[in-house]
């Protein structure tokens, strides 16, 4: 197969330079859309014709056709794109793949992103940073859903500028019709989007038809090839033009005389002598300095990485973001925001999870989830929760205020990142759109009596003990004596058991993870008023989640929260089945029923661990009072004998 020419190879017009680009700033795009519809092709077929590859890579590429290739000769330019091994043998894209060259008119950024629905995160990352996307389609198949999710994604994400690249237009005899037929599909789906610029282009990556240059295959297309539309298209969202915002990344001390400020601008431009405030606490100062790793500088711009000095001496810390003072964003700890989820665990309302602001992490709750949005139809659906790759529109809460821009008018302080507290994991990507405002009526009132002053009455030290473990194990059984036992030593008490609770307080919820999510969460709220009162409260609950029993303990004080896993082996629990619920559980009758259909996540630093498969209620009770009288909750002075029923 012969190759068409690169750009170095074409004659150029009277007066241009071969390597000069002109003023216009770089374009960052990316591509996306189905499998199989050529995003590598067209990529590497850009690169190839903007003289963008060494002869090494070519020669490569030319190696690697013969093993990998799927164009049945020649070089199959999809391989320039795919690196790892596992996107060579299976002819997919799974990773993002960065690629950067020039023009003699502009230079570019581009990513390339996976069209499998399982790698919608991957493609989440290349849009991240995107001005521009390039959506394919197989001209043999239009629109399909996985498309319309990714144009669904791409309009969330603030993404204005679209090009529509109708691909492998030569398997169906370049035929004027089929890309009308798209085309007008296409505008049909995106009405309703917010894109300032949307073209349709016909190509064949395979053949370089309309890639860099026009193809006389299609005379019917009267409009620009897809690299002429990139060259002088004019992206008009300046990140400069926008105010002032810094997160502060690290606090610089290099010496007494030196305290700096070092961080990323996002978007603003400043210059010393200039005001700026720090968002979260109002406090202002002046720039004093502008340090940058070639020295000071008297301005400083979006994407300028800086050391600011400031006049005078201000509390800032890592997290804060410094702002423009006639320009400064929303501060509150609720917001809405849309979630594009991408973990194989579900969201949870209620949970506790972490979330990242710029350079601030803090815990967040996603208290209510308002509807799933049809990614095809972009219908509002009810929902309780989100699964993989699904798009939610949500009220979250952040355990204290943050600085925040609706993602609409900044991508950089609109967007954050939820983070499983345990395993670290990524969980989904947040674009906020507006903050909600609690009711300015509402206050915290102030008591005289503090829970310490409660507690020195009862001669005891406030404290929440959880009894967590399988059902059958004996929470329920220990808890009791544990409490029969603190009574007779005039402790005073709170009894919290699960079933009792399920009666009352909790009763409206059934088993489903979202469901036990917020049974806990009502549990560790009552807990808590009940550590106020200064008592010591007994909690037996299954919680088989650490994330939940995680968020109990960040209720309360240190050392306020002591954790009893009540272990016993699950075909102890079996035999035992008090209940019955082992039986109907395994012959299906009970749905999410934990050891059985649901998993139970053991705690890893229990404070007390008791064996109940090996030792008695009785034992286990001992040891649980013994251990709350070392620790000081509770204290020695009466000591009584119990019989083998646990009675004084």
């Amino acid at each position: 197969m012969k190759l068409p020419p690169r750009i170095d190879e074409i004659e150029q017009p009277d007066g241009v330079v071969g390597n000069e680009l002109s003023a216009r700033p770089p374009l960052r795009f990316f591509t996306c859309g189905s499998v199989d519809d050529g995003k590598s092709t067209l990529i590497g077929r850009l690169l190839y014709e903007s003289n963008a590859l060494f002869d090494d890579q070519l020669s490569a590429a030319e190696q690697d056709s013969i093993k990998y290739g799927s164009v049945g000769g020649g070089i199959d330019f999809a391989l320039l794109l795919d690196g790892l091994e596992a996107e060579r043998e299976q002819g997919i894209t799974i990773d993002v793949a960065y690629r950067y060259f020039n023009t003699l008119k502009r230079s570019f950024v581009v990513a390339d992103t996976p069209g499998h629905e399982q790698y919608t995160r991957n493609m989440v990352t290349g849009a991240s940073n995107a001005t521009l996307a390039i959506i394919l389609v197989d001209a043999r198949q239009g629109l399909v859903p996985q498309t319309l999710r990714h144009l669904t994604i791409v309009s969330l994400m603030g993404i204005r500028h679209v090009v529509l690249a109708i691909n492998k237009i030569d398997l169906v005899g370049f035929d004027r019709s089929v890309f009308h037929d798209i085309s007008v599909r296409f505008k049909e789906f995106t009405s309703s989007f917010r894109f300032y610029t949307s073209v349709e282009i016909p190509t064949s990556a395979r053949y370089g038809d309309n890639v860099s240059s026009k193809s006389g295959r299609t005379p019917w297309y009267l409009g620009p090839s897809l690299l002429q539309h990139l060259e002088t298209i004019d992206i008009d969202q300046d990140a400069e033009s926008m105010p002032f915002r810094m997160a502060v990344q690290l606090v610089l001390r290099k010496s007494s005389e030196f305290r700096g400020f070092s961080g990323s601008i996002a978007s603003g431009s400043l210059r010393v002598a200039e005001e700026i405030v720090v968002a979260g606490s109002g406090r202002s100062a002046k720039v004093e300095r502008i340090v940058t790793a070639d020295g000071d500088r008297g301005t400083a711009s979006a994407g300028d990485a800086v050391v600011l000095c400031l006049t005078p001496h201000t509390d800032i810390a890592r997290g804060d973001l410094l702002v423009s003072p006639k320009h400064r964003p929303q501060l509150s700890d609720q917001f809405a925001a849309y979630l594009i989820w991408m973990s194989e665990d579900a969201l949870l309302p209620g949970r506790s999870y972490l979330m990242k602001l710029g350079t601030r992490t803090l815990p967040a709750t996603v208290t209510e989830l308002k509807h799933r949005l049809d990614v095809t139809s972009r219908a509002k659906l009810a929902a309780k929760t989100l699964l993989l790759n699904e798009i939610g529109f949500c009220n979250v809460a952040a355990a204290s205020a943050v600085a925040f821009d609706p993602y609409n008018d900044n991508r950089e302080t609109g967007s954050f990142i939820l983070i499983d507290r345990l395993t670290k994991a990524t969980l989904a990507a947040g674009l906020i759109a507006f903050g909600l405002q609690r009711a300015t009526n509402i206050h915290y009132q102030d008591v005289t009596l503090s829970k310490h002053t409660r507690s020195q009455i009862k001669h005891q030290r406030p404290a929440i003990i959880w009894f967590t473990g399988l059902s059958g194990a004996g929470k329920s059984t220990v808890a009791n004596l544990v409490e029969v036992r603190l009574h007779a030593r005039g402790v005073h008490t709170a009894i919290l058991d699960g079933d009792n609770l399920r009666h009352g307080l909790n009763k409206d919820l059934g088993f489903t993870e979202e469901d036990r999510v917020e049974n806990i969460r009502r549990v560790g709220e009552v807990a808590k008023l009940m550590l106020d009162a200064g008592l010591i409260v007994l909690c037996s609950f299954i919680s088989p989640f650490r994330a939940e029993r995680r968020l109990v303990r960040d209720l309360v004080e240190a050392g306020e929260f002591i954790e009893v896993f009540v272990d016993a082996p699950l075909e102890e629990c079996i035999a035992r089945d008090p209940k019955g619920l082992y039986k109907k559980a395994m012959a299906g009758q009970i749905r999410n029923f934990t050891g059985i259909t649901q998993e139970y996540e053991q705690p890893e630093n229990a404070e007390i661990h008791l064996s109940t498969g090996r030792q008695t209620p009785q034992a286990s009770a001992s040891e649980v009072v013994e251990e709350l009288v070392r620790r000081g909750v509770c204290g020695t002075d009466l000591i009584l004998s119990f019989d083998s029923s646990g009675r004084v």
